[in-house]
Parts: C-alpha cells; sequence; structure tokens
C-alpha cells in the first residue's frame, strides 16, 4: 500500500504541501512555488469525484489486485496525499469506487427502457445492451471485476446483490418478476461471452436468445 502523506491540509483539503506525483518539488515549503511564490489554492469540490472515476480506470486496465493510491492519483491528476486523504485504505477507496459504478449503472439502466412501449422495443435495448461499443465493454468488465471481488468481499457482495435486484425490477416492469430473473441471467452469460469471444456473435444470433427467453412471456407486459 502506498505510504501515507503529511497531515497538514491545504485549503484545498488535501494534505499541506503535497505536491503532484513524483514532482522534483516535493520538499518545497508548504504553499511555495519554485522560485518562491506562494501557490495558488485551488477550490475542487469535484476532486473526490474525479478520483473515485480514475480508480475506475485503474480497476479496468489493472483489476482489482493492481490498484493502488499512486496509479489513482496519477490518472486522476492529483497529489497521492489528496488520493490517501480522502480514501484511508485501498479496500475504502476499491469499495466506494465500486458503489459508485453501481450508482451510475443503476441509473443508466433504467434510463435504457424509458422509451420501450412494445416486445419489439423492448428486444432491441436489451440486443443493444449485450452488443454494445467501447463504452459498454468498459462498463461490462467494471461489473465482472466488482463481482469476482465480491467473490471474497460480503460487503460487496452485498452491493452486487442489491444491484441485481434493481436491474430485475426494471425488467419485471415488462415481463414479469419470473422471466425478469431468467433474462436477467442470460444477459450477464451473453455479455460475458462477447468480451471474452474473438469471433462476435451476430447480432440477430443475440436477439434469437433474448426472443427465446422471452417466450414463454403470454402477452406485453405479462
Amino acid at each position: 500500500m502506498d505510504r501515507m502523506e503529511s497531515p497538514g491540509r491545504d485549503a484545498s483539503g488535501d494534505p499541506a504541501g503535497s505536491g503532484a506525483v513524483g514532482g522534483e518539488h516535493e520538499h518545497l515549503p508548504a504553499g511555495t512555488t519554485a522560485d518562491g511564490g506562494r501557490r495558488a489554492r485551488r477550490h475542487d469540490p469535484e476532486r473526490r469525484t474525479r478520483i473515485l472515476d480514475a480508480a475506475l480506470d485503474v480497476l479496468v486496465t489493472d483489476g482489482a489486485a493492481g490498484i493502488t493510491h499512486r496509479k489513482v492519483a496519477a490518472r486522476a491528476d492529483v497529489p497521492l496525499g489528496s488520493v490517501t486523504y480522502h480514501f484511508s485504505s485501498l479496500a475504502e477507496l476499491q469499495a466506494q469506487a465500486f458503489a459508485w459504478y453501481v450508482e451510475q449503472q443503476t441509473a443508466e439502466f433504467e434510463g435504457l427502457f424509458t422509451k420501450v412501449r412494445s416486445r419489439e422495443d423492448l428486444v432491441e435495448v436489451l440486443v443493444d445492451l449485450v452488443q454494445g461499443g467501447p463504452f459498454r465493454r468498459r462498463s461490462a468488465v467494471l461489473g465482472f471485476e466488482l463481482h469476482l471481488a465480491a467473490l471474497r468481499d460480503p460487503a460487496l457482495r452485498a452491493l452486487t446483490q442489491q444491484w441485481t435486484r434493481d436491474s430485475r425490477d426494471v425488467l419485471a416492469r415488462f415481463t414479469g418478476p419470473k422471466t425478469a430473473g431468467r433474462l436477467d441471467a442470460l444477459l450477464e452469460g451473453l455479455i460475458m461471452h462477447a468480451l471474452l469471444t474473438t469471433e462476435p456473435e451476430p447480432r440477430e444470433g443475440t436477439r434469437a436468445a433474448i426472443e427465446q427467453a422471452l417466450a414463454p412471456l403470454t402477452g406485453w407486459g405479462a
């Protein structure tokens, strides 16, 4: 784990005098620049969120086993001491980053269905979800990193269970609870396959699998 920096704080809420990661002037007096002038203290209320977003980027590239305070600080372009100030341990940083990811994904997933008015609309949305581009791939990688980490962390397991319940509740509005459960499991499998395969599944193949999962419905919204 990265070392903790000086406990003093400056006006931005970061440890006083903590320079950029690996900076050449790390040992200057607090609040001064290389030429002896006063360093401007930046008001940065979004810094904590930026750190969480950077942590998610690191989780995508390096996985849960590769995340460090230092990598996150470099990605967020903030001092190392700023990361350790907001998140005292890597476990806390990872847990909060995953919680932030789930919050965003839950809102995004629900938003996908706002214009669904028919069974055909529903199928189209779900096919797009599986066949999505680079953004969807990033999101899916984070989802599977979370589930892998949750195997060993009860707190993260509770987070994934709540996320699953919320997702199935959205699907159940259109399919009913039993079909929603089957459909959710199918979607996870299809997305994992899409991540791992070297030969992408044709769109029509994905559509056929989803339509088969919906086949037991006797009517729209049943």
